[in-house]
């Protein structure tokens, strides 16, 4: 599933759009009912971790200021140029569960009457937000033919540009549901906060996965990030120094930028562990699956030479490949 630097991509497709009228719509979702949309103007869009949330108010009401995080105009112009990437697995569905509760309401837009009718995208596996253009076979599918994806949603507007989205989860909300100080993109991102869930006796890679802390932060940063701090997964971070922590974190916020940036220049994203058979350095990687009991495991990827265990009492790391 994207994560935080895809989704902030596809905000940026739809900022586009902000201030015109639906024209027409159409798409295969049977989350909402798509002729809510007809005739709504698209007032907002926001982005929160790996959520994003676009409101809709009634044609004739007049715009209010926008709430979202300011963007230069050079992101804005570079965030349009070309179609969004695809992303990797989000890590937390008891969270999503959390979120979807939070902010699931029945009511369609034109049933309240007045602002506040967001609309919340959660992508999935290959989600992603296309803008003036549909999305096209790149391989045969299983059934052996060239069919090109469906999408869930598609957004004619009056100027005639449209948007199109593809495998997401799709809810109304009376407002957004977010926390910019754990969100790992936002100016307001809380480096206490983060370094304080760092700290715990956990495996960081378990950590650094909780949306609670690095909203946004999915798997492939995960796994980039730790090669680049040289700190094994499944190293507690009670037994890490300091000056380790602050240096993940680090990696973590200069990873995620990077990554956002070259996703607006159109670039592809040049991983150094994730997926690889060798690190940099030519040293044999080893692949495992991680997650706490209770929750969710990832496929990890790690240079035992690069990143060497640290003793906590949990014992090595059981390979899956090697």
């Amino acid at each position: 599933m994207p994560e935080g630097p895809s989704v902030r991509k596809f905000q940026l497709l739809a900022s586009r759009f902000v201030g015109q009228v639906v024209a027409k719509v159409g798409g295969s979702t049977r989350k909402i009912n798509v002729n809510d949309l007809n005739a709504l103007r698209l007032q907002d869009s926001q982005v929160h971790g790996k959520n994003l949330f676009l409101a809709f108010v009634a044609a004739g009401r007049a715009l209010g200021p926008s709430t979202e995080e300011p963007v230069s105009q050079g992101e804005a112009a570079s965030g349009t140029s070309s179609p969004a990437q695809v992303c990797a697995p989000q890590t937390h569905p008891k969270e999503e569960e959390l979120q979807e509760l939070q902010c699931s309401r029945p009511d369609a837009p034109g049933a309240a009457g007045g602002p506040g009718s967001w609309l919340r995208f959660h992508f999935g596996l290959f989600g992603s937000v296309r803008a003036n253009e549909f999305s096209r076979a790149n391989q045969v599918n299983k059934r052996g033919d060239w069919k090109d994806p469906v999408p869930r949603l598609v957004l004619h507007f009056e100027s005639g540009g449209f948007l199109v989205f593809y495998n997401c989860r799709m809810q109304w909300c009376s407002s957004p549901v977010a926390d910019p100080a754990s969100d790992i993109l936002s100016a307001e991102f809380h480096r206490g906060q983060a370094l304080d869930a760092l700290r715990a006796p956990n495996p960081v890679c378990y950590t650094l996965l909780d949306q609670r802390y690095f909203s946004g932060l999915g798997n492939i940063i995960k796994n980039e990030i730790l090669y680049l701090a040289k700190i094994h997964p499944l190293t507690r971070g009670s037994l890490l120094a300091p000056s380790d922590l602050e240096h993940l974190l680090d990696c973590a916020i200069q990873f995620s930028s990077d990554w956002l940036q070259s996703k607006l220049r159109g670039e592809g994203l040049h991983l150094q562990i994730y997926h690889k058979e060798q690190c940099p350095l030519g040293h044999a990687v080893m692949k495992g699956t991680f997650g706490p009991s209770s929750g969710y495991k990832r496929l990890t990827w790690w240079c035992p030479r690069c990143q060497p265990a640290v003793l906590s009492g949990v014992g090595e790391p059981t390979p899956v490949t090697e």
